[in-house]
């Protein structure tokens, strides 16, 4: 059984930075590619950012040049490096590992941006 843990939101003032962490554990084979996401209240889920397994990274355009996506290291986690953020990015943030098996998403991690 695979399981996705994230970790690391937080309450942060605008301008700040936060990094979240992304634990996969179980029995994952054939990993495509990962992914974070976030869903804002009244908002539709977006996506964040991904990495392939082959290094290939894809921002949207409201983060890019701000959050940075890494991974996975041999633990199979994943980073999201988070800087200059904004209360627009307050959000539930969620991670998900897309492999030949099945797609897998985290419960997900509170990040509020607020003076």
């Amino acid at each position: 059984q695979v399981q996705l843990v994230e970790s690391g939101g937080g309450l942060v003032q605008p301008g700040g930075s936060l990094t979240l962490s992304c634990a996969a554990s179980g029995s994952l084979f054939g990993i495509d590619a990962m992914g974070w996401y976030r869903q804002a209240p009244g908002k539709q889920r977006e996506l964040v950012a991904t990495i392939t397994s082959g290094g290939s990274t894809k921002y949207a355009d409201s983060v890019k040049g701000r959050f940075t996506i890494s991974g996975p290291n041999y633990k199979n986690t994943i980073y999201l490096q988070m800087n200059s953020l904004k209360p627009e990015d307050t959000a539930v943030y969620s991670c998900s590992f897309v492999t030949t098996t099945g797609d897998y998403w985290g419960q997900g991690t509170q990040v509020t941006v607020s003076s």
